[in-house]
């Protein structure tokens, strides 16, 4: 009998952009491992069941760390963060194995703790609070709030975080926003502002180390945290401190915009949701708000796709051989929309319970930033949805654009409109 099923879905588009999860249906039952071309000419299989993505991303047999990608030529250097390599910032966690990623993971996780995280919200929500301030009390009832607030809010507050002096900021938030336009800017800029920002970085370490007080100071900033984590008597260099804290920036922040951005979507486009989690609010029940945050990273995550692996060795994943020095790609988006493992998947559910989504990732490399996107996540939404609570979308939800790029889902724009507080309210 010949194949009756539909043709499988094209890729990478920008009609896709807008809606992958119907095509990542097509993915999950008729190639959940499938071998594809991306648009930066890499040849790379994608993995899309939740089960298989399970086991790609705790599976020791496929590494980060570049250097085992069997890459041709014209695939040089075009599987990870533009300008990385020309900048000495690849000793990061995202690019290395054990045992060196359990060195660096074990002296970063000392540095940036719980503890620090949650000693940090009041800044997070005078930072949320201000940034509404500002686009409220314009008069004119609307605002983008990717540019206005989704996108300022996880800059400012890593920046507080790290150690980045407040006159300095206003810089990294501009290289931050060419480094997520993913080649909407001009050409190189992306690499020309991972180069000043590493440049940056390097001078600010190597002044805070040599400022460094013989004690920890009560609110001291993550970056001396860095420089004091020590591991049997090892310190991070200074390369390695500023490579971390490039890469804790770098995905703490953009993580951040698009879980904010996407979250908000999803709940202007599901009033009756917006309106349960409005009355939660409203009774000081914070439970629908942890729940809903999980959930909507589930839905429709700002990770859509897990950072690169590498098999060195030939591996079997979900049936498919996958051959020593391939590239392997976990469609996060697609797992968290697999029926085998969730529920009506296509639904949002803020109050979803059995939700152990991968959407910040699974195993050694889980991501370590969660608790900050987290707290900033639930900050920002409960903030809107309480001080604005007739928020609404400016624009057809057709009219919206995506931002292009492989890893990260996020909007390029979100217009909204409110009524704008009266005088001397907020």
């Amino acid at each position: 009998m010949p194949d009756q099923s539909p043709p499988a879905p094209d890729l990478f588009t920008w009609e896709f952009a807008a809606d992958p999860y119907p095509a990542y249906a097509w993915l999950r039952e008729h190639a959940p491992v499938h071998r594809t071309k991306l648009p930066s000419g890499v040849d790379a299989w994608l993995v899309t069941r939740y089960a298989d993505a399970r086991q790609t991303l705790a599976d020791t047999r496929l590494s980060k760390n570049p250097a085992h990608h069997d890459e041709p030529a014209h695939a040089k250097g075009r599987t990870g963060i533009p300008g990385e390599r020309q900048a000495d910032l690849m000793t990061h966690l995202l690019n290395i194995d054990p045992p060196d990623h359990t060195r660096l993971r074990r002296l970063v996780s000392k540095a940036f703790t719980p503890r620090r995280v949650a000693e940090f919200a009041p800044r997070v929500q005078e930072l949320t609070d201000d940034l509404i301030d500002r686009f409220t009390t314009s008069g004119s009832g609307t605002a983008d709030l990717i540019h206005d607030f989704a996108f300022p809010l996880p800059i400012y507050a890593i920046c507080d975080l790290l150690g980045v002096p407040r006159e300095d900021q206003d810089d990294f938030r501009d290289w931050a926003g060419m480094m997520i336009r993913h080649g909407g800017g001009p050409r190189g800029g992306v690499a020309r502002s991972v180069k000043k920002m590493r440049g940056y970085l390097a001078e600010l370490i190597h002044r805070k180390r040599m400022e460094l007080p013989a004690e920890p100071v009560p609110g001291e900033d993550l970056i001396s945290g860095l420089i004091r984590a020590s591991d049997h008597g090892a310190h991070l260099t200074e390369n390695e401190a500023a490579a971390m804290a490039f890469i804790l920036l770098f995905a703490g922040f953009e993580t951040t915009v698009n879980l904010i951005g996407n979250g908000t979507y999803a709940l202007l486009t599901h009033p009756e949701q917006r309106r349960r989690l409005q009355r939660a609010l409203a009774e000081g029940d914070r439970a629908l708000l942890e729940t809903g945050v999980e959930e909507l990273l589930r839905y429709d995550g700002p990770v859509e796709l897990a950072t690169w692996r590498f098999a060195t060795e030939p591996v079997v994943i979900g049936g498919q051989r996958i051959e020593a020095g391939d590239p392997v790609l976990v469609v996060l988006a697609a797992a968290d929309r697999d029926p085998e493992r969730f529920a009506d998947p296509d639904t949002l559910d803020l109050g979803r319970r059995d939700n152990q989504h991968l959407g910040y990732g699974h195993g050694i490399h889980y991501c370590l930033g969660a608790p900050l996107a987290r707290l900033e996540g639930q900050t920002a939404l409960a903030t809107l949805l309480t001080r604005l609570p007739d928020l609404r979308l400016a624009v057809d939800p057709a009219e919206l654009r995506w931002r292009g790029g492989l890893i990260m889902r996020g909007l390029r724009t979100l217009p909204v409109e409110f009524f704008p507080p009266r005088s001397g309210q907020t």
